[in-house]
């Protein structure tokens, strides 16, 4: 595979938690790293971490997916849920010395960049823009990072609200630092790097066989094989 979940969680420390919905000596017995098999052409990984939390990833072809979130099982029903656990992104202002980007935005237009410093950007975010005297506007992150908007020459930046878009929750307000605001151009960093990725699924559900796990769909590829962990850790 191109990517690997071990490469990527090679230092992380595993603290244990019961995972939510699970009990029973069944329950306890399932967290650990599962590689896919019996389907050809395609490599796929699934970790079940024992603090209720999943890592997985599909490799076919050129086409790499990944889904992240939380795991749940009731009987041998496992269930990977993908997402945040319901929580919200939280983002701080880029330090000076993270900005790459010193050209002040054009007259007229406001720009904030919103991402994760020296990985990548971040889409989907609302941002509500703030002026001294009161106007707001609003621009949503696009797969740049960029959310713009017009104002007039006038008014000058003071703060910004952010929330992901579709959210429910409150913006969290930042103020602008003057400097920012004179180029009209600051950027935001959210501060979990995961919300930068996408998911392949929002839920899959999986069966409890002997051997490993079954992907519990007829009309899904990946029912043709199993997910089972080396011998070694079986």
């Amino acid at each position: 595979m191109k990517i690997t979940l071990s490469g990527l969680l090679a230092c992380a420390t595993l603290v244990f938690t019961a995972p939510a919905g699970a009990a029973g000596p069944a329950a306890s017995s399932l967290p650990g790293h599962y590689y896919l098999q019996g389907v050809m052409e395609t490599g796929s990984e699934l970790l079940l971490k024992k603090d209720g939390t999943f890592e997985w990833m599909l490799s076919y072809g050129s086409m790499d997916e990944q889904a992240s979130g939380e795991w749940r099982v009731d009987g041998d029903k496992l269930t990977l849920v993908a997402g945040n656990g319901g929580k919200e992104p939280q983002f701080r202002l880029f330090e000076e010395d993270e900005m790459r980007i010193q050209k002040p935005a054009e007259a007229g237009v406001w720009v904030a960049i919103v991402g994760f410093p020296r990985l990548g950007p971040m889409a989907g975010v609302e941002v509500r823009f703030e002026a001294q005297s009161g106007k707001t506007a609003t621009a949503v992150s696009v797969a740049n990072g960029d959310a713009i908007v017009r104002m007039p020459a006038s008014e000058r930046w003071v703060r910004a609200g952010l929330r992901r878009q579709g959210s429910k929750a409150g913006y969290q307000w930042l103020a602008v630092p003057p400097e920012r605001a004179k180029d009209r151009l600051a950027a935001f960093a959210v501060s979990d790097p995961r919300w930068l990725r996408g998911h392949a699924f929002q839920k899959l559900g999986l069966r409890v066989v002997k051997g490993g796990l079954k992907v519990d769909d007829a009309d899904n590829g990946l029912s043709r094989g199993l997910y089972a962990k080396p011998a070694s850790h079986q």
